[in-house]
């Protein structure tokens, strides 16, 4: 039976060992799924009451408002990379405010290829690792 003891233990450390990558790898992975107000372009906070937001859903297909138009598209993300792909967007017309507020959404969303969540808002990357885009969650 003594020998037996030094045997379960090193099985049980070894267990331990394998399964902590795997919690690590999970911890990496953001969770976007679900409804998120876009807070600021760029540098600039969006106009108060804007309809600015950003849906992700399960299957990887992207959707929102960009402060005046609907858009949809896809998205990818592997652990922090992320890339948004706008396929379309509705055409109407707004206050001009708004309108540039969408010009500045769409090419920001474009520019983006990294996510991190920083004191519970989700901030957007470039290749630069500046922020362009910040969201929160909707109900947050």
């Amino acid at each position: 039976m003594k020998l037996y003891i030094p045997l379960i233990i090193a099985t049980i450390a070894l267990s331990a060992c394998q399964s902590a990558p795997s919690s690590n790898t999970q911890q990496a992975q953001l969770d976007l799924i679900g409804d998120w107000h876009i807070e600021q372009i760029g540098k600039q906070p969006v106009i108060d009451y804007s309809p600015a937001r950003i849906r992700f859903d399960l299957d990887g297909r992207l959707s929102g408002n960009n402060s005046c138009n609907n858009f949809f598209g896809t998205y990818q993300q592997i652990n922090s990379e992320l890339s948004l792909a706008p396929a379309g967007s509705t055409m109407k017309a707004c206050v001009d405010a708004l309108m540039e507020q969408e010009q500045r959404t769409m090419q920001a969303m474009a520019q983006v290829l990294q996510a991190k969540m920083v004191k519970g808002r989700l901030h957007l990357l470039n290749a630069q690792k500046d922020t362009v885009l910040i969201l929160t969650k909707k109900g947050d």
